[in-house]
C-alpha cells in the first residue's frame, strides 16, 4: 500500500511539473489563496475597469435634480504602476480624480457621481464611463433611470405682431417633465375674413422640460389696411393644444393715402349731389308760384 501511494504521488508531481513547463511564458498559474502571483516583467498585463462588486454595468436611479453616486474599480495586475485617465460621455459624470495611478498588483476603487439636472425627463437614459491607459480604452455602460411622473405640457406666450414687417414673434415653453417636439398652426382674421391660414406643421426644434424657445414666424404679405386677430396654436404628442392670440392694426402709408382719396372722392360726390338736388328744388319753386 505504501509503495502504491508513493507511486501515485510521484505521478501527480510529474504531471504538475510537465504542465508548468508547457505553459506559455508569462502565463499566470493559479496558486493557493493568499499567495502572490508571479508575472513576467516582459508580459503585457491586461488591466481592467468595471463597476464595483463585479456588476456588468453601472446602474443609477433617482429623481431629477439629484446627484447619484457609484464606484469604478480599476485593477492593475502588472508589475509597474499604471496611470488611468477617466472621462464620461452622454451623461454629466464627475470623478473623484480624472487621472488615477494604480500601483502594481493593486485594485483602486474610484468614486464618481452623475448629476441629474432638474430638466432631465423621467425614463431610461444611457451614458458611458471611459477608462484609458497604455494605449487601450475600456468603456463601461452607464444606465440611468430618472424617476417621476411623465407629464407633457406646452404653452405659447408673449405673442407679438410686427405691423411693419408682419413678422409674428412668440415663445414656446415646456412646462412638463418630458421632451417635446412642438407643432404650430397660425390663423389671422381681419374685418373682411381670413387673411392668413397656415395648417399645423412640425417645428425644427425639441424642448426639454423647463426650457423656452423664442421664435419668429414670417408673414411676407400682411394686409395693408386692416385690423386683425392672430391666433397661434401649438401642439405636441401627449400635450393639450395651447393657443395664444394677439391683436394688430395694419395701416401703411400708401393704403392710408388711397383710403383718404376715396373718402375725399366720396365726400366730393356727396357734396355735388346735395348741390345738384338744391338747384333742382330752386328751379321747381318759381314754376309752382306762376301756376
Amino acid at each position: 500500500m505504501r509503495t502504491a501511494a508513493r507511486t501515485g504521488l510521484v505521478a501527480v508531481a510529474t504531471a504538475l511539473v510537465g504542465a508548468v513547463a508547457a505553459a506559455p511564458a508569462g502565463a499566470r498559474v493559479a496558486e493557493p489563496s493568499g499567495a502572490r502571483v508571479a508575472v513576467s516583467a516582459d508580459a503585457p498585463a491586461s488591466w481592467t475597469a468595471a463597476p464595483a462588486a463585479g456588476r456588468p454595468y453601472a446602474y443609477l436611479e433617482g429623481p431629477a435634480g439629484s446627484v447619484l453616486q457609484d464606484t469604478l474599480s480599476l485593477t492593475n495586475p502588472g508589475v509597474r504602476p499604471l496611470t488611468v485617465r477617466l472621462s464620461g460621455q452622454g451623461a454629466p459624470v464627475a470623478f473623484a480624480a480624472r487621472t488615477v495611478t494604480v500601483p502594481a498588483r493593486t485594485r483602486a476603487d474610484v468614486p464618481f457621481a452623475v448629476t441629474v439636472t432638474a430638466d432631465t425627463p423621467p425614463g431610461e437614459h444611457r451614458g458611458t464611463v471611459r477608462a484609458s491607459a497604455a494605449g487601450r480604452e475600456i468603456r463601461v455602460d452607464l444606465r440611468l433611470r430618472v424617476s417621476g411622473p411623465r407629464i407633457a405640457a406646452l404653452t405659447v406666450e408673449d405673442v407679438h405682431v410686427d405691423t411693419t414687417t408682419g413678422a409674428l414673434r412668440y415663445t414656446l415653453v415646456n412646462r412638463g417633465t418630458t421632451v417635446l417636439a412642438p407643432h404650430l398652426a397660425v390663423r389671422a382674421e381681419g374685418l373682411l375674413g381670413t387673411v392668413l391660414d397656415r395648417p399645423v406643421r412640425p417645428l425644427p426644434l425639441t424642448l426639454k422640460p423647463g426650457r423656452r424657445a423664442t421664435r419668429t414666424e414670417a408673414w411676407p404679405d400682411p394686409p395693408a389696411l386692416d385690423s386683425v386677430t392672430v391666433r397661434l396654436t401649438a401642439t405636441a404628442e401627449g400635450a393639450a393644444p395651447a393657443t395664444a392670440r394677439a391683436e394688430a392694426s395694419f395701416a401703411s402709408g400708401p393704403a392710408l393715402a388711397g383710403a383718404a382719396g376715396l373718402l375725399l372722392l366720396a365726400a366730393g360726390g356727396g357734396g355735388y349731389a346735395v348741390r345738384r338736388r338744391g338747384r333742382s328744388r330752386t328751379q321747381r319753386a318759381p314754376a309752382g308760384v306762376n301756376t
